[in-house]
């Protein structure tokens, strides 16, 4: 009935059901008198109660029926639950008052309790020493409270120095440097030293308040400081791992359940902080000064400590940020933990997690993130994309990020992966496709101002080159010999005009295909053709699924149409069957004239095609000029078919003029030269016929 009191008591006020002056008059006193309960539970629970109720009372009342009672019931003459509770209760009206009148009325009775003759009002005295440091002020807590915490640290009882050194480290913010190096530090390092020597408890409290009290010291400890302090924190990461080397090690004996217990809760801690120790070490540190401690706590045989670096992982890889790879195998570790537990504190921050391991190595350079054979094969995974993709606008996309990103980037190793990703294009799509998107790009290459750029792109330029087709790409080729010339002239690195003289030597060699079929380049034009017809393809699939959907939207209004066409239909019926008796003959006719027309281009094609496959009609381009051709034209007329055979095999071959590289083709008079010699040819055969019939006509006759 008292617990449920004391709570109905808060209730009534936390929900406003009276006036705060009803709720004083009425409920106030009634909660003072149970604060003395023989029972320590109720006597707790009222406690509760009235703290809550501190916050909402007016100041005079706090005064006159709290402070004012509390002077009597913090003497040595009260039991030491009276004394205990007036400790609680100092601590909450600090942040009620003034300074002066702190200072004045409540100081007094906090030094009195502070040195009590039982440690549990000492301990308890010491841990409400915070709450009062923040209502007095910095100057008042280095002149009171700071002295008093020293003396309360260096207490017999092992309780009150936990708490004078729990409540030093939580007061840090407020002691100057001064108090830090002459003060804090020193007790700090001794309460560090002795920690082994004691009782666990002050390990596991040690443990937790590590990572504040290294960064809260960070700016006065020196090297060797810093240094002791870090293995301080390793040792305790590894507390009950491992067996301890010491001059007793014989005489060892087994841990007992409970120092197994507060073991597990020390590294607990410390996974804890963790992170604050990645700040204390600084997270370019990491893999050399915590990378190992790390391991131990993900790979701990305890759950909870690897529950508690799961919770930690987030923080721990936004802190390293670019180095966030050197903790990528501790992920799967924990990914694949037994227990739900983890899985779950991991899962909680996975997705960003995930994002910091995929973004946070973009500047950590090829050392760290991306090596040279995983660049390469991403970048011939994206170009099977790009070959395979069926829309046109993601192919742009993809080609522009290439050029711009890759290609025009601020990074030099950027600009080489262009070039890779160029050959792997070179590979994978026609001529026509590299020559419309990258030609150009590679190109503007031969001004890079990093050296080993110009020399990479030297190596690929006869290749680039054999993407060429004259005379299609006539001006293509043009910029080429421009952009070889300005190297020759401009280059100033000796390893890259080596180079450079070298490919030029390479390049005069090289023979160029034209757009005419020829048989040297007979397997590799077949291939270019068929990725060229490829490439068509994927654009036409593409056109026909955009006309489908645009017929889809307009069979919607198919219906509304139906009626109106047929009572047009009715009207209409004689004048149409009129035009079709009319147009029929036309019909008919220009139906035979169109399949004349196709047949007659289908010869011609035919005849172009075995023109150009006989091994027969091949060197054309030798007849010195036009006329020389022509008369050449006259004087076959009496050979047949027999004047053919004198062409060798070097038709559509292109050669080099002077340094200009244009090759020459054959001109328009061979051409008429296979039209002139088909007519003499079928008109020496009909006359030969109709000679024939004449003589069986004599002869019959």
């Amino acid at each position: 009935m008292q617990l449920t009191a004391a709570v109905s008591f808060l209730t009534v006020l936390q929900e406003e059901s009276v006036s705060i002056h009803t709720y004083s008059h009425s409920f106030l006193h009634i909660i003072l008198q149970n604060l003395e309960h023989r029972d320590a539970g109720v006597s707790n629970a009222w406690l509760e109660t009235l703290l809550s109720v501190i916050e909402a009372l007016p100041k005079e009342t706090i005064r006159h029926e709290i402070l004012n009672p509390l002077v009597s019931k913090a003497q040595l003459s009260q039991t030491l639950q009276s004394r205990l509770v007036s400790c609680k209760i100092m601590g909450k009206l600090a942040n009620k008052f003034e300074a002066h009148i702190i200072k004045r009325e409540i100081l007094p009775l906090v030094k009195s309790l502070c040195h009590d003759v039982e440690y549990e009002v000492r301990a308890c005295m010491c841990r409400q020493l915070e709450h009062i440091a923040q209502g007095i002020g910095t100057e008042l807590t280095k002149t009171v409270v700071l002295p008093e915490l020293v003396e309360l640290a260096r207490d017999e009882s092992s309780s009150v120095r936990l708490a004078a050194f729990e409540t030093l480290v939580n007061l840090l913010d407020m002691f100057d440097a001064d108090d830090r190096s002459q003060t804090v530090l020193p007790l700090v390092k001794s309460f560090c030293e002795k920690s082994f020597k004691a009782d666990e408890s002050i390990l596991v409290s040690l443990s937790f308040h590590l990572g504040k009290l290294c960064n809260g010291l960070y700016g006065i400890f020196t090297p060797e400081q810093h240094l002791r302090f870090l293995e301080f924190y390793k040792k305790l990461s590894t507390l009950g791992l491992q067996q301890e080397n010491g001059h007793n090690d014989n005489q060892l004996q087994l841990q007992t359940l409970e120092q197994e217990k507060k073991y597990i809760s020390v590294r607990k801690n410390c996974a804890y902080n963790f992170p604050a120790m990645i700040v204390f070490v600084d997270p370019k540190n990491f893999h050399l000064e915590l990378y190992s401690i790390f391991f131990c706590l993900c790979h701990d045989p305890e759950v909870p400590v690897r529950y508690t670096m799961a919770i930690s992982f987030y923080e721990v890889a936004k802190l390293l940020n670019s180095g966030v790879y050197t903790i990528h195998k501790e992920l799967v570790t924990l990914l694949q933990d037994e227990s739900l537990e983890v899985l779950d504190a991991l899962v909680g921050h996975l997705p960003e997690i995930l994002e910091l391991m995929t973004n946070g190595g973009e500047n950590s350079g090829s050392e760290s993130k991306n090596v040279l054979p995983v660049q390469k094969a991403a970048a011939r995974t994206l170009c099977v994309y790009l070959r395979y993709n069926r829309k046109q606008e993601q192919r742009h996309e993809v080609i522009q990020k290439l050029i711009e990103q890759l290609g025009q980037g601020k990074s030099y190793w950027n600009r080489l992966r262009f070039l890779d990703t160029c050959e792997f294009i070179m590979e994978l799509f026609s001529k026509s496709f590299f020559c419309k998107y990258f030609f150009l790009p590679v190109l503007e290459l031969t001004h890079d101002p990093v050296a080993n750029v110009r020399m990479k792109l030297c190596y690929l330029l006869p290749k680039v080159k054999s993407t060429l087709k004259i005379p299609t790409d006539k001006h293509l080729l043009q910029q080429l010999e421009l952009c070889i010339r300005k190297l020759l002239c401009q280059e100033k690195d000796k390893d890259v005009l080596t180079i450079v003289k070298r490919t030029v030597l390479e390049l005069d060699r090289m023979e160029i295909s034209v757009d005419v079929f020829q048989k040297r380049f007979y397997e590799n034009d077949l291939l270019d053709q068929e990725k060229e017809r490829q490439e068509h393809l994927l654009l036409e699939m593409e056109q026909l699924e955009k006309e489908k959907q645009q017929n889809e939207g307009r069979s919607t209004n198919v219906n509304d149409k139906m009626f109106e066409k047929k009572r047009r239909d009715s009207k209409t019926s004689s004048v149409l069957a009129k035009s079709i008796t009319l147009s029929v003959p036309a019909i008919s006719s220009g139906t035979s004239a169109g399949k004349e027309d196709k047949k007659s281009k289908l010869v011609r094609s035919q005849s172009f095609s075995t023109q150009a496959l006989h091994p027969k009609y091949s060197n054309i381009d030798k007849c010195p000029n036009k006329s020389s051709a022509t008369g050449y034209t006259s004087s076959v007329s009496g050979m047949g078919k027999s004047c053919l055979l004198s062409f060798s095999d070097d038709s559509f071959r292109t050669h080099s003029t002077g340094n200009s590289g244009n090759p020459a083709f054959p001109s328009s008079s061979s051409r008429n030269l296979f039209s002139s010699v088909d007519q003499k040819n079928n008109g020496n055969k009909e006359s030969q016929s109709r000679k024939m019939s004449i003589k069986n006509r004599k002869s019959n006759s």
